[in-house]
């Protein structure tokens, strides 16, 4: 995999030695503003927009909204990624990606914030959706650019880190900006904010002279997971895809359960959710960041990953069976747990079976649309399961079959302990 030379160029030697503390402090700082101006608008921004523009029509708008800015997301993923690699020029190949994504999401942004109707709504959120991916396909191959492999569990931690605590600043400042459009403005300047110290720190690689460049054909591949040629690669992205896709199907109507299922009303469930979100740091903190150095000490990637996503799984399965406020909050303690340690370890243990050298971004890319598309078809999957299939507790069955799912795919993989 690339790594640094005397004068910056990308070489194919594996790094060797970590990059300076400043280098990791203002990733994560770059990842938290991002992982904000996600999950504020996720968790409650978005539900409560469509409340006010559709309010006999909100959950359809929310799924329509997130579901379209995801499949935005599933796109310009390993679009961006695949540029990303092959992109010359004297700023390095990742950095103008990583300048110019969080440039043009915090436009999205300002887009939702004055949005006065469901086509503004869903213009802005895919601004956010396919821009800020940009950057955070960008960031997260810098990783493998310049972090040794027996780090990046530290280092993949810190990244679940900067996600936890996005997810409680971003529901924080939703749930108590004072409206939606202040809300949408607070967290376009804190992507800004933390993202410059990154931007001017970036000591990222320049492609040597003769490098390939970017091809139809390169990009195209990006879509592909290569499944036969490397099935290792193709278990992990299913692993992936199913325990994300448990957990979006369950966060994603985490508003509208508290309002629904457990009878708060909306300022109230709004409330909820940043109560809850606050108690799931407090267990991820230690998951997140522990789970991975203690991947790194063993040697050993899958049993994390495995244990986590069952325990990710016992989380939904809490919510399914309790819808109570008493039940949500251990279910958010479970959840800080399991999901904190897959996200930590799971980016690891991918970054490990990454089938390309010189694409790392291109083939990140491809992980990444597990997420994302995990986004993608949670809405179409949870919407008439709520309202024709059970309700919650349909929901939240499904999304636990769906971890456990995930974590036998683990099993499968051969080339990582």
């Amino acid at each position: 995999m690339p790594t640094l030379t005397a004068r910056g160029v990308a070489s194919a030697a594996a790094p060797e030695h970590m990059p300076p503390r400043t280098w990791s402090l203002t990733l994560t700082l770059t990842m938290l503003g991002l992982f904000s101006a996600w999950f504020g608008p996720i968790q409650v921004l978005l539900g409560l927009q469509a409340a006010q523009l559709a309010p006999d029509h909100k959950e359809a708008v929310l799924s329509l909204v997130t579901g379209l800015g995801a499949l935005v997301s599933t796109l310009g993923n390993p679009v961006f990624g695949a540029l990303s690699d092959r992109t010359s020029g004297r700023f390095g190949r990742r950095l103008p990606w990583i300048a110019g994504g969080l440039t043009l999401g915090t436009v999205g942004l300002v887009v939702l914030a004055i949005a006065d109707s469901v086509a503004l709504m869903i213009l802005g959120w895919c601004l956010v959706q396919g821009f800020l991916n940009a950057a955070y396909a960008a960031l997260n191959a810098s990783v493998t650019d310049q972090v040794p492999v027996d780090r990046r569990g530290f280092v993949s931690g810190l990244i679940g880190v900067a996600q936890t605590a996005g997810l409680v600043m971003g529901a924080g400042i939703a749930a108590t900006a004072g409206g939606t459009r202040t809300g949408y403005l607070v967290l376009a300047v804190l992507v800004v904010v933390l993202g410059i110290p990154h931007v001017l720190n970036a000591r990222d690689l320049r492609l040597p002279d003769g490098a390939p460049r970017p091809s139809l054909r390169h990009i195209l591949a990006g879509f592909v997971p290569p499944l036969r040629s490397h099935p290792d690669f193709g278990w992990a992205w299913l692993t992936r895809f199913l325990v994300n896709l448990g957990n979006s199907t369950g966060t994603l109507y985490l508003l509208y359960y508290l309002m629904d299922a457990v009878g708060m009303e909306a300022d109230a469930a709004a409330t909820g959710v940043f109560i809850l979100t606050g108690i799931y740091a407090v267990a991820v903190f230690g998951s997140t960041v522990s789970g991975g150095i203690w991947s790194d000490r063993l040697g050993r990637r899958k049993p994390f990953v495995i244990v986590a996503a069952l325990v990710t799984g016992l989380a939904a399965l809490d919510l399914a069976l309790t819808q109570n406020w008493v039940g949500a909050i251990v279910g958010a303690v479970i959840l800080g747990i399991g999901f904190g340690a897959f996200t930590s370890v799971d980016f690891a243990l991918v970054t490990q079976v990454l089938p390309s050298s010189g694409d790392a971004a291109r083939d990140l890319g491809i992980i990444n649309i597990a997420s994302a598309g995990a986004q993608v078809l949670a809405p179409v999957v949870a919407a008439p399961i709520v309202t024709h299939l059970g309700g919650y507790t349909g929901l939240y069955l499904m999304a636990a079959a769906a971890c456990v799912l995930g974590a036998v795919c683990v099993t499968r993989i051969r080339t990582v302990d």
